[in-house]
């Protein structure tokens, strides 16, 4: 396969951009070999800058539902740059995003338009901690919610243990706030919230993890956690950024039946533009400015443009959902199966998680269910896995820890044709 345009502009880059990439996964530094650099987006195809074609498994990090360029949302943009691309003042699609976000998802009863997920985590973060009038918070080891200074901390020596900065540039501050428990381990929540009574303003949690690859909290872990948060008067946060409207139209406490105070979107509910949403109860989002006095803005909050591409994404979503996450899970189960049965006939039993689109594939025969088992996969040989693959026209995501993503619009020859690439790869690489 021919890559030479990608080599060079990479090189180039280099010299332009820190790292010659605006985001770290993308310079395949945990795979090897060298970025594909691409030009145009096609249904579930990517085509790069080479003209090769790659069957795409990211689809933009998770917000292409649908696939590149679908109809509906380029004609819900074309219509948009026709008006004006950003006007800094309030929109009618503003109030129609608000209104459909409120009816997908019930346990949001208002929400706040921002332009990432990272804003949207931080500002959820800080309303919690203006509406409890307390600091410390906790998050789950192997979780990530964004750039933001509290989020960049990583587990102590135990489990009573301040957190310590993960990034040069992170204060010990910020560090001492941010309160480290283990994913599915509802005993760890129990001794933070002890050792720091009353001090706690919320937890945050992604309810079906991305990040660490797919790793889904048990409902039991999840229902316990928002009992102890009722208990403590907690801000129970979920962070759906990358569950939301994927894993089925309410998001993943659809799935689960049980409703944060607090949620973060993004990813779909851009249409692929860049965008992001916090939200939940009323009365805990009437605290922000400038109906309340915790400060959020944001000169780009609510543009036009992702708010048309967001619209069209889901009013589709709303008008079609029983079809569209029935395709999803039909397409997605036949990956999972097809993977599975290229495991069992090749003598391996590597694990593989699913939920409802998003998949992961461990190089390890240990259950996976929160960071640690994770970290147990063999990143050597997910980066031969990796380039395997991309031989074979597989675009994947360049790290083991992230989410294969499937859309509607991956054909039956798409999947069929991604598991005999995946059984060729794994026979040359095991």
């Amino acid at each position: 396969m021919n890559i030479e345009k990608s080599v060079e502009l990479f090189n180039k880059a280099k010299s332009l951009i820190p790292g010659g990439v605006n985001s770290p996964v993308r310079a395949f530094k945990s795979v090897g070999g060298n970025p594909v650099f691409f030009e145009k987006g096609e249904g579930s195809k990517l085509i790069d800058v080479n003209g090769n074609r790659y069957i795409d498994y990211i689809g933009s990090w998770g917000p292409h539902l649908f696939g590149h360029n679908p109809p509906f949302i380029k004609e819900a943009l074309e219509e948009q740059l026709e008006k004006g691309v950003s006007f800094g003042a309030p929109t009618e699609l503003e109030v129609k995003m608000a209104e459909i976000i409120t009816r997908l998802v019930p346990s949001v009863e208002m929400v706040r338009m921002v332009n990432s997920g990272t804003e949207a985590t931080m500002s959820a973060v800080r309303t919690a901690r203006g509406f409890t009038g307390r600091e410390k918070f906790i998050k789950f080891e192997g979780c990530y919610h964004g750039h933001a200074d509290y989020f960049l901390i990583k587990a102590g020596s135990g489990a009573l243990t301040l957190g310590v900065p993960t990034s040069p540039g992170v204060t010990n501050g910020n560090a001492a706030d941010t309160l480290l428990a283990d994913f599915n381990d509802i005993e760890s929540v129990k001794r933070l919230i002890q050792a720091n009574k009353g001090e706690i303003s919320s937890v945050i949690i992604e309810p079906v993890a991305g990040n660490m690859g797919v790793v889904p909290a048990s409902k039991d872990f999840l229902q316990q956690l928002r009992n102890i948060c009722d208990e403590e008067e907690i801000i129970l946060i979920f962070d759906e950024v990358m569950s939301g409207f994927r894993v089925a139209a309410g998001g993943a406490q659809e799935l689960y039946g049980i409703k944060p105070d607090l949620t973060t979107f993004g990813k779909i509910i851009g249409g692929g533009l860049p965008v992001g949403a916090f939200g939940g109860k009323m009365e805990i989002m009437e605290k922000v400015a400038p109906a309340g006095p915790v400060y959020q803005a944001g000169t780009l909050s609510g543009n036009p443009l992702a708010m048309a591409a967001g619209y069209a994404a889901l009013k589709h979503i709303e008008e079609n959902k029983e079809e569209i996450y029935s395709s999803l899970e039909v397409k997605s189960a036949k990956l999972e199966q097809g993977l599975n049965e290229n495991l069992k006939s090749l003598g391996r039993n590597f694990q593989i998680n699913r939920v409802g689109s998003m998949l992961s594939l461990f190089f390890t025969e240990n259950k996976v269910f929160d960071f640690k088992t994770a970290v147990s996969s063999d990143t050597e040989l997910f980066g031969k896995y990796y380039r395997a693959m991309l031989e074979r026209g597989i675009y994947l995501a360049p790290a083991q820890f992230e989410a294969v993503f499937v859309s509607t619009v991956h054909s039956d020859e798409d999947i069929d044709y991604t598991i005999k690439a995946a059984f060729e790869a794994l026979k040359e690489i095991l």
